[in-house]
């Protein structure tokens, strides 16, 4: 990738260092989120128009603060499903699994997962996931404007994680509309109902170049008890399991990279757009 930045890229970054403004939901912790998500009323819905899962966008109050969450309900089962790659066995699309990958998200510490609750609507559980806020554009706006961020290596490390992420808990449906980038260049990732599938090893290792050592650390702590423990109403202990051998795949993989492959990525609720004097370059 030619990591010169084109004037598109310098006029999104002006444009996105003046306007910026701190968002009053930043202040709120995972924890306020989740209550948030859970008790507040429910002000009005529209149904979004992107997606094949026909989610619904609400705006919920709790009579001091209002935020908008995405609500996903969808809970599909097809013994073969025919999809881009061939036919899927088992094919699963699920709202449980906008929660399990929040929640293993936080287990690793990645935050590119926004909160996600269980709550019901209109008579059925579903998930309510926190509205992303101040998104600017998502990845297949990104790549058709040439974008990259000012901090590269910064954005190469935030890919990258997200890029092992899915792999772990293999997600299918990963795409353009569901990588998405807030004013200040934090990666988000939404929209996780057809992951968790079965296969034992990681699809495609080769591009997985670089990860952070605590990251590291973290995944190579997952167990099975503790994995029950956080998502095991939403992922039976079967996926869990071949969750855990892809994560073997992905840490014998990292253990044959080079040392430089070992780097500290920056805190993601920093974001991307201010490029740090000791950054070192890292392949997207």
């Amino acid at each position: 990738m030619n990591r010169r930045l084109p004037v598109a890229a310098l006029v999104f970054i002006l444009t996105s260092a003046t306007a910026f403004a701190q968002d009053p939901s930043a202040a709120l912790t995972d924890a306020q989120m989740e209550t948030f998500l859970e008790k507040a009323r429910i002000v009005s819905t529209k149904r979004i128009g992107i997606g094949v899962t026909e989610s619904v966008r609400a705006t919920l109050s709790d009579g001091t603060f209002t935020h908008d969450a995405h609500i996903q309900n969808v809970d599909l089962y097809r013994a073969e499903f025919r999809t881009a790659k061939g036919i899927e066995r088992n094919f699963r699309d699920s709202w449980r699994y906008n929660i399990a990958a929040y929640r293993i998200d936080r287990m690793l510490d990645l935050r590119l997962v926004p909160v996600s609750v269980e709550r019901a609507w209109r008579g059925r559980p579903a998930a309510f996931t926190w509205w992303v806020d101040d998104v600017v554009m998502d990845e297949g706006k990104r790549i058709a404007k040439n974008l990259v961020a000012p901090d590269y290596p910064c954005f190469s490390q935030q890919a990258q994680t997200l890029r092992m992420f899915d792999r772990l808990i293999e997600n299918t449906d990963r795409n353009f509309g569901n990588t998405l980038y807030s004013k200040n260049w934090r990666m988000w990732a939404i929209d996780h109902t057809r992951a968790f599938r079965r296969s034992p090893q990681p699809e495609i290792v080769a591009d997985l170049t670089l990860i952070d050592r605590r990251v590291l650390d973290r995944l190579a702590a997952l167990e099975l008890g503790s994995l029950k423990t956080a998502v095991g109403r939403y992922v039976n202990s079967a996926v869990l399991r071949k969750l855990l051998s892809r994560r073997d795949g992905l840490l014998a993989h990292y253990k044959a990279l080079p040392p430089h492959a070992l780097v500290e990525r920056p805190d993601p609720s920093a974001g991307c757009a201010v490029r740090r004097t000791d950054a070192v370059p890292s392949s997207f």
